[in-house]
């Protein structure tokens, strides 16, 4: 870890010294000795790096976002060129540039907090080994911050440190072991919470990728990393990963509650938020709402599951959403969700082929049957009585016959027949 942060060593002088300008700060109102003023430097420097990620925040955003969306057509490149590994990543790269997809942004943040990381891991080992380093360069202050305590525990001791190093810095094994303990706690406990959010409530769980059981994998990975790697760490380095994990789910929160992804709860939960406010006003009050019911709008038939019960709980209200993202009074659209809704439940349940095919049995052997009842009857009680001569006049041409019956059904036509010339009898 001592060869990792040497090679950071050029930021150490701007990290050194964002410290120790907010530990004259905080020194006036704790005390410079203090590991209140040390500590608060340590968070304070962490706020600052994080407020200054924030456009890579939103980059990492839009880009897991993209990557969800890409999944299914990226799973049929790997599918379709699965033996040609050459064609595979030439497609995939296509694919990044035609959407704008970057993967490694998803990095981003990660990325360009590794320096600062660094640098403060070697800030702190210097202090602890009573060696000055950036701008912490005379004794007094070097003293100071060796001194520096937080409920017991120098913030250059480690958990795995020796009691005697301890000792060197005027603390007990004990305190230093029971605050790194907690501390790797809550810094594994954050982590694994801000991952499982964005699972459980971030994700669209209309599309089963492969992409969601690395997230799920990682889930578990990353706290279980955090948990093996922190007992090297110094006290000050795990107030600062604690610090940037309580920043991070803070700063997920947010997004997750005002720009959900659509498909996700989350969506469907801010859309029954927005609906209620809409609602109970009228109209959408602010231009961010507005915007979020112009996209819904724009989207037509193309909308999700939340999107399309958003507008329909609109329509139920009497209110219409319009193109540019407002809303106006509107009773056709109420009558529209309530004869639709009603459509919906008088619609007769499927019947089985069985069915089916006896109704249609039954409709063809009603057609069959001639309209004339008495006709009907006559030739059957002449054909079932035995001994009785069958009567061979000729009947009224609009009286069909029941071999006329017959025919038909052989795919002869139904109906009268015209006569046969007498030339032709």
């Amino acid at each position: 870890m001592d060869t990792i942060a040497s090679l950071f060593s050029f930021i150490t002088t701007p990290v050194s010294w964002v410290i120790v300008q907010f530990h004259s700060l905080y020194g006036m109102i704790f005390g410079p000795d203090t590991g209140w003023a040390w500590g608060l430097s340590i968070v304070s420097l962490v706020v600052l790096i994080r407020i200054c990620l924030i456009p890579l925040f939103v980059k990492q955003i839009k880009s897991t976002r993209n990557m969800q969306v890409l999944q299914p057509k990226m799973k049929a490149i790997q599918e379709r060129y699965k033996n040609d590994k050459q064609r595979q990543s030439e497609e995939m790269m296509k694919l990044y540039k035609e959407t704008g997809t970057n993967p490694l942004s998803s990095c981003l943040p990660i990325l360009a907090q590794s320096p600062f990381f660094f640098a403060l891991y070697h800030v702190l080992s210097s202090i602890a080994s009573g060696k000055t380093v950036g701008v912490i360069d005379d004794q007094r202050l070097l003293d100071s911050a060796r001194q520096a305590h937080i409920f017991g525990a120098p913030l250059a001791a480690k958990f795995m440190d020796s009691t005697e190093k301890v000792a060197s810095l005027n603390a007990s094994l004990t305190d230093v072991r029971v605050v790194t303990a907690i501390m790797i706690v809550l810094m594994s406990a954050s982590q694994f919470y801000t991952q499982r959010q964005l699972m459980t409530k971030n994700v669209d769980l209309t599309v089963k990728t492969p992409y969601m059981q690395q997230q799920k994998m990682l889930m578990y990975i990353f706290p279980l990393i955090f948990a093996v790697t922190g007992v090297n760490f110094p006290v000050g380095v795990l107030v600062y990963w604690l610090t940037t994990n309580v920043w991070t789910m803070g700063q997920q929160m947010y997004v997750i509650n005002q720009n959900p992804t659509p498909g996700s709860k989350a969506q469907d939960q801010y859309l029954q938020r927005l609906l209620k406010n809409i609602t109970a006003h009228s109209e959408v009050r602010s231009r961010r709402k507005r915007t979020i019911v112009q996209a819904i709008v724009a989207k037509g038939p193309d909308r999700n599951d939340n999107e399309r019960k958003f507008v329909t709980s609109l329509a139920k209200a009497g209110l219409a959403a319009q193109p540019d993202g407002t809303v106006i009074k509107s009773d056709t659209a109420a009558a529209e969700a309530e004869s639709g809704g009603a459509a919906r439940r008088h619609q007769p349940k499927r019947q089985t082929k069985a069915k089916r095919q006896a109704a249609a049995q039954s409709g063809t052997d009603k057609q069959e049957q001639p309209k004339d009842s008495e006709a009907a009857d006559t030739p059957a009680k002449t054909s079932l009585q035995k001994g009785e001569p069958q009567d061979t006049t000729s009947k009224p041409s609009g009286t069909p016959a029941a071999g006329s019956a017959r025919q038909a059904k052989s795919g002869q036509r139904k109906g009268q027949q015209r006569p046969k010339h007498p030339s032709k009898k």
